[in-house]
């Protein structure tokens, strides 16, 4: 079973930048879709970003073109980088893996089947 731990998340002003990484333990980058999900207080989790085996990536409107989503699969990392963050980027930021032999980078919670336990990013204005 794998397992996936969050880092990086913090408090920082609006307009600022924060990487957020994901390590896995005991799999693969290269076998696996990620993504990277938000949940808010009160709200639903959502997709913000995924990557697939070839390195394809796809993102929420909402943070197309402020966040980047990369791996490093000789260090079995995820990241997200995250620039002009917002007070509405507040939330809890999870990674999770898609062990589907036919995987494809997907916002959709469903298709995954392993998550983090999640790190905290807080925007203030």
């Amino acid at each position: 079973q794998v397992q996936l731990v969050e880092s990086g998340g913090a408090a920082v002003q609006s307009g600022g930048s924060l990487i957020l990484s994901c390590a896995a333990s005991r799999y693969n980058y290269m076998r696996l879709c990620m993504g990277w999900f938000v949940q808010a207080p009160g709200k639903e989790r959502e997709g913000v970003a995924a990557i697939g085996r070839d390195g394809t990536t796809i993102y929420a409107e909402l943070v197309k073109g402020r966040f980047t989503i990369s791996q490093d699969n000789t260090k079995n990392m995820l990241y997200l980088q995250m620039n002009s963050l917002e007070p509405e980027d507040t939330a809890t930021y999870y990674c999770a893996a898609d062990f589907s032999p036919f995987c494809r980078p997907s916002t959709r919670a469903e298709v995954y089947d392993y998550w983090g336990q999640g790190t905290q990013v807080t925007v203030s204005s």
